[in-house]
């Protein structure tokens, strides 16, 4: 073989840079001008077949699951914010300790029933401790605190109160998560807490009242589930971990209806009917359901922007379904803490992040 042979490809004859002539061509055609390179590098680099190009495939969508996150996580608002409203029908017709126990077992078994369906795998042992925290802040603590509450206090001014829910669960995470927000944060926290505490003195009458306990134990326990929800929502589907931690709290929910409703008067309406099923189905488990199902699409941040509009909501849900007479100073205040809550949402996210521990990783889709 030629030394030519050699350094061209089989069909062709070089025959100086820049040209190369094809056997088979007339001999008397000028010869065709090889493609140049671009550039020296490009002389150099190993010649490699471009990739064909697929016109027919779509584009990816991108933001789809983020436009779903939001509409899901926009549920769970809707859902959250008629609970109290929700709440207020159900004692027309069962005791506080019943409405509660009630609520978390008819929950437990509609999540049982989900869970069964999609074959959700049992949670390791490590997590269950987790799911205590979520169980005892969001299933019952919360629930049993604020409808204690809602016998002395009027939805409107326990929608106010719960609307630093958002701000005491991103201290709460904060904490729990190592994170180091700034300065600013902590400016917008405290003048929500200040807001939050005038108006209760002032609603009160110059003192707080045993409901307005109620509900800030409610903030605090609700946070607390809520923030330990959010880090199990890194290890398996947000909507599984509510629905374990309903599980977990359905031998003492039975229990509890059993003692209670015996114990309680229960005079059954449409009203308190309906209420119980609300709380039940639409704000225990369904509203949980989309919530963490919205937080896994668009992640905690943005997931809470939305729930600052609970307040206002639950306001309107008030007026319309109680008739509550809604004071002045309730969208007031519930306008300056959600101001508030965005400032320190808006800064919170700036600060440092504790990395994660062994096991953790990325949120996971539900």
């Amino acid at each position: 073989m030629r030394a030519q042979d050699s350094a061209t490809g089989s069909g062709t004859i070089a025959v100086d840079a820049g040209t190369e002539i094809s056997p088979t061509a007339d001999p008397g055609a000028p010869p065709h001008p090889a493609e140049a390179p671009a550039s020296a590098s490009d002389a150099l680099a190993p010649t490699a077949k471009a990739p064909a190009s697929a016109p027919d495939a779509p584009p990816h969508p991108a933001q789809a699951p983020a436009r779903r996150g939001t509409l899901l996580a926009a549920l769970g608002v809707v859902a959250f914010s008629l609970t109290f409203p929700s709440t207020a029908w159900g004692l027309e017709s069962f005791g506080p300790w019943s409405l509660v126990a009630l609520r978390s077992t008819l929950a437990a078994l509609i999540a049982g029933g989900f869970l069964l369906a999609a074959r959700a795998p049992v949670p390791a042992r490590r997590h269950w401790g987790g799911l205590a925290v979520v169980a005892g802040g969001v299933v019952i603590g919360f629930p049993l605190l604020t409808t204690l509450a809602l016998q002395t206090s009027t939805t409107s001014h326990a929608a106010v109160v719960v609307g630093l829910l958002p701000l005491t669960t991103a201290v709460l995470g904060s904490l729990r998560t190592g994170e180091r927000p700034s300065r600013t944060f902590w400016v917008a926290a405290l003048a929500g807490a200040a807001v939050v505490i005038g108006f209760t003195v002032q609603q009160s009458g110059g003192a707080l009242t045993s409901g307005d306990l109620y509900l800030f134990g409610a903030l605090l326990v609700c946070a607390a589930g809520y923030t330990e929800g959010g880090r199990l929502a890194r290890v398996m589907p947000g909507w599984q971990v509510i629905g374990w931690a309903l599980i977990l709290c359905l031998p003492l929910a039975v229990a509890g209806s059993a003692v209670a409703v015996p114990l309680e008067p229960v005079h059954l309406t449409a009203h308190g009917v309906l209420g119980l099923v609300w709380v039940a189905a639409g704000s225990t488990f369904f509203g949980l359901y989309v919530w963490y199902r919205g937080m896994a699409e668009i992640g905690v941040a943005r997931a809470s922007q939305l729930q600052l509009a609970q307040p206002l909501l639950t306001l309107a849900w008030s007026f319309l379904l109680l008739g509550e007479e809604v004071s002045a100073a309730a969208p007031l205040a519930a306008v300056a803490v959600l101001v508030c809550i965005a400032a320190t949402q808006r800064t919170g996210g700036r600060g440092r992040s504790a990395p994660r521990s062994a096991g953790e990783t990325e949120p996971v889709r539900s």
